[in-house]
C-alpha cells in the first residue's frame, strides 16, 4: 500500500464509521432496541474493516519506485559523524 493508499484507507475508514454510526443510532432509536443498535454498528465494523485492512488495488495507485542495488552504490552513504564530548565536568566540593 503506498502513502496515497493510506491516506485514503484512513479518509474511507473515518468516512464509513462515522456513517455506520449515524445510521445505527437512528435505527436503534426508532426501533427502540439498543441491541439492533449495536449489531447495526458492529456489522460496520466489520464491512470496514473488509474495506480498509487489506491491500487492495485501488490503495496502490502510485507504487513507490525503489533504486536498484547497483544505482543505490553508485551514491555514497551519509557519514555518521562522531561528536566528542569535550565538556568539563564540574566538581561541586
Amino acid at each position: 500500500m503506498d502513502w496515497q493508499g493510506q491516506k485514503l484507507a484512513e479518509q474511507l475508514m473515518q468516512i464509513m464509521l462515522l456513517a455506520f454510526a449515524g445510521v445505527a443510532f437512528a435505527t436503534g432509536y426508532f426501533i427502540g432496541s439498543f441491541q439492533m443498535m449495536i449489531l447495526i454498528y458492529a456489522g460496520g465494523v466489520v464491512l470496514t474493516s473488509l474495506i480498509t485492512v487489506p491491500s487492495w488495488p485501488i490503495f496502490n495507485r502510485h507504487p513507490l519506485k525503489w533504486l536498484d542495488s547497483s544505482e543505490a552504490e553508485k551514491h555514497p552513504k551519509p557519514q555518521q559523524s562522531v561528536h566528542s564530548s569535550s565538556k568539563k565536568k564540574s566538581t561541586k566540593k
